[in-house]
């Protein structure tokens, strides 16, 4: 394997579905007997499907399928993908909790994984405690735990409860004590799961900044499941994209995101609602579209050009006060702002009648950076506060410019310009 610490190769991971067990022996004898003669089973629930009705090919769900991928030493690599893709099932095969149904997997070196809030700990056994039962588990002497015992408190930041059993925790000191166990016992793999989303934002500051040291100052490697694409941009530089069970993608990891951000998107820069219209009953979204100065819906446009973004809703009463806005997020799915009509209609005087209505804001030249960004709309009511719909990522716009990596006599600056905003501002000698 060189330095490959981790190879899958046509992995395969089978669910069967349906009822494991009804609880009591007598009921499952009972279903037993019942599949077994061929009829009904007399504790499926109504509604349910009989699973003595459901054939080989029906009654499996395949988590994941085919599965092919190798990891080196040293590498960070961001599993992404929906909810339901399979990347949690692919890290408990790693991990080693639960086996495939088919395929292999080599791994080279101990896993440290965290794959859910709590997993490894003991309920009834002290912090401290669980620090030594899981540094058994990793293979470690008691030698070895005890002098990494003093750094794993203080990076748990749980000095003060380490002696406390670890069912008094909260979730958030599950996630501090269990990232620092796992990253602190001197694993060659360190395996994370969605887990970090509990703590708070300094904790996953500490823990990026952990993770990026294991890697690139100890050669350590590591996987890393999130849903937030900027921390896996960040910290990542290959990526996994998952997509029922398969992979889609896999490479450098901000073309992996691009694909996954772009997967859902509409190519022409509008999106009209035939069928599904977002609202309730007193408004409802029709369409919304990116504009260029001539009226056309566009994907793209250089970064000096102005651009319209169009919502188009339908009112079905009058003296609704409700402001329409739009919601900017960037490549990463952070927010760039949030702007609404409340200056240009204070009163929503001009939205008054029921009927339909076209909202356009202009979004000026030298705002936003070169990038894409992702549009999604709102409709709100003041009086009494409501929201009537609030769609994210219904169309998207990618800012080009040229002149990006060439040195300017304007500028004086050559390469691409941090941050979503880059805003021409007037400056002034004084």
């Amino acid at each position: 394997m060189s330095d490959v610490v981790i190879r899958v190769e046509n992995l395969y991971k089978e669910y069967r579905l349906g009822t494991i067990s009804h609880g009591t022996l007598y009921r499952d004898l009972q279903s037993g007997w019942a599949k077994f003669r061929g009829k009904e089973d007399p504790n499926t629930k109504i509604g349910s499907i009989n699973q003595g009705q459901l054939n080989s090919t029906n009654d499996r769900f395949c988590a994941l399928k085919d599965i092919s991928f190798d990891v080196r030493q040293g590498e960070i690599v961001g599993i992404i993908g929906r909810n339901g893709a399979g990347k949690s099932t692919l890290l408990k095969i790693i991990s080693r909790v639960t086996a495939p149904t088919k395929g292999t997997i080599k791994i080279k070196g101990r896993v440290a994984s965290l794959l859910e809030v709590g997993t490894g700990f003991h309920l009834e056994l002290s912090g401290r405690e669980n620090i030594f039962l899981n540094g058994a588990i990793l293979g470690m002497h008691k030698g070895e735990i005890e002098q990494k015992f003093n750094e794993i408190a203080k990076f748990a930041e749980i000095d003060q409860f380490i002696d406390t059993p670890v069912k008094r925790y909260s979730s958030g000191m599950y996630v501090r004590l269990a990232f620092a166990v796992a990253a602190h016992l001197d694993p060659e793999i360190l395996v994370v799961d969605e887990v970090l989303a509990v703590g708070d934002a300094q904790f996953q500051k500490k823990c990026m900044g952990k993770m990026d040291q294991v890697s690139k100052g100890e050669g350590k490697t590591v996987l890393f499941v999130s849903h937030n694409m900027s921390m896996i941009s960040s910290l990542c530089g290959t990526g996994i994209l998952l997509e029922k069970g398969s992979i889609r993608s896999s490479g450098a990891v901000e073309h992996v995101i691009n694909l996954y951000l772009n997967s859902d998107q509409f190519g022409n820069g509008e999106l009209i609602f035939k069928e599904r219209k977002p609202g309730d009953k007193k408004a409802i979204l029709h369409a919304v579209r990116i504009l260029n100065v001539k009226g056309s819906p566009i994907t793209d446009a250089r970064i000096d050009e102005p651009f319209f973004i169009e919502m188009e809703y339908e009112l079905f009463e009058a003296g609704m006060r409700v402001y329409p806005n739009l919601h900017i997020k960037d490549f990463y799915g952070q927010y760039v702002f949030v702007t609404a009509d409340s200056w240009m209609d204070a009163d929503s005087i001009k939205k008054s009648k029921a009927g339909r209505y076209i909202s356009r804001c202009k979004i000026p030249g030298n705002f936003l950076n070169a990038g894409t960004f992702y549009i999604g709309v709102a409709l709100d009511s003041v009086y009494p506060p409501h929201v009537h719909f609030h769609e994210q990522r219904l169309v998207f716009i990618t800012i080009n410019d040229p002149m990006d990596g060439i040195p300017t006599r304007v500028s004086g600056y050559s390469g691409p310009y941090p941050g979503p905003v880059r805003p021409l501002l007037e400056w002034e000698l004084i």
